[in-house]
This record gives structure tokens, C-alpha cells and sequence, in this order.
């Protein structure tokens, strides 16, 4: 089964200033966001793995836009993250069905890489929900200045018998980070954590 999308959504963020301070270059976050029709909207169905497909093909789908917003190869990415929101006709298992089985290996596969777990986020939410999605490092998790995320709406979805999916990738980690944690400069990528 594919996707049944009712509209894309593609936004980049760039901070330039933060608390008066010049970020040179600025932090730059891209978010894709597809909205797709719940298949299973209103209903208990048991086996999901329509959503697991649809997953997959969006994973691949979602990242390609991201970094083409960004204006960078995937390799090029630091931080990665996801999330969705079903509409109240749906349940929170649609949204884990979509974002965990099989989403990760397509965008993996943009990116180049992506040893560390793809932190995300799902919730059921009405039309013009937040979504809040999680972002850390592609590579090492420990990497703490790649802890962030980025918030995305849209002001018509997620309807009743929707699903908002959103892949959010960066070029960079916060502005001025200054917590301490793992350099990028000190990744192994091996596994996933440093």
C-alpha cells in the first residue's frame, strides 16, 4: 500500500543571532512533513503492516526533501529525528507502526550513514497540532551539542482520519553549545553511541 498524501510541507530554519551573539555559520534545521490518509482511521485493525510500508517509502521520500531544503548532500547532516500525530480517529500505534520498522534504513541510506537510534516522537492530536520533533546526532548519541529539536504545525492537519509524518534533519548542532559532551571531531560512529 502506498501513501495516500494530501499535501507536503517542507520548512528550514536558520538562527543567525543567539541571546545577541552571532551564530557564523547559522544552525540550520530542515523539517519534511507529509501528510497521508490513515488507512486504518476509526478502527481496531491487527495487523499494521501496510503503515510499517508506508513508513519505509516516506522515510526515503522525507529525508531526500529535508536535505534538499538544507541545500546538502545526506552525508552532509549531523542530526536526525521524527515524528507523527494521527488525527483522533486514529491511535498512537499507527504512528509507531509508520515511524519504527522500517522508516530508519531508507533515511539511513540518504544520509550515509546513521549508526545512532533515530530519536522521535508520536501523539494524537487535532487539526493544527504541534509536533515537537527530538533531534540528536546521526552518528553518536553522547554528542550533546546535537541534542535539539525543532517544532513544525500545520494549520490543517492533522485531520481526523490523518497521519502528519515529519523527518527533521540539521547541518549543524545548537547555537553555541557550551554543556561539554562528545566533539563531533571525536565521532567514532561505530556504535551509535560514541
Amino acid at each position: 500500500m502506498s501513501a495516500v498524501i494530501r499535501k507536503i510541507v517542507t520548512v528550514v530554519e536558520e538562527v543567525h543571532q543567539e541571546m545577541g551573539k552571532d551564530v557564523s555559520p547559522p544552525t540550520r534545521r530542515a523539517a519534511a512533513v507529509a501528510v497521508i490518509e490513515n488507512p486504518f482511521a476509526g478502527r481496531y485493525v491487527e495487523d499494521l503492516t501496510p503503515l510499517i510500508a508506508i513508513g519505509e517509502e516516506l522515510g526515503e521520500m522525507l529525508a531526500r526533501r529535508a536535505v534538499a531544503a538544507l541545500g546538502i548532500e545526506g552525508p552532509a547532516a549531523h542530526s536526525y529525528g521524527k515524528a507523527a500525530a494521527v488525527g483522533s480517529d486514529g491511535e498512537l500505534e499507527h504512528a509507531a507502526a509508520i515511524l519504527h520498522p522500517k522508516m530508519g534504513a531508507p533515511v539511513r541510506k540518504v544520509l550515509g550513514k546513521g549508526a545512532a537510534l533515530i530519536p522521535s516522537s508520536k501523539k494524537r492530536g487535532g487539526v493544527g497540532c504541534t509536533l515537537d520533533i527530538p533531534l540528536g546526532h546521526k552518528d553518536a548519541a553522547f554528542v550533546r551539542s546535537h541534542f535539539d529539536g525543532m517544532e513544525v504545525q500545520i494549520n490543517d492537519a492533522p485531520r481526523a482520519n490523518e497521519i502528519m509524518v515529519a523527518l527533521a534533519v540539521t547541518d549543524s548542532g545548537r547555537p553555541l553549545p557550551r554543556v561539554g559532551g562528545l566533539e563531533v571531531a571525536e565521532i567514532k560512529g561505530d556504535d551509535g553511541l560514541r
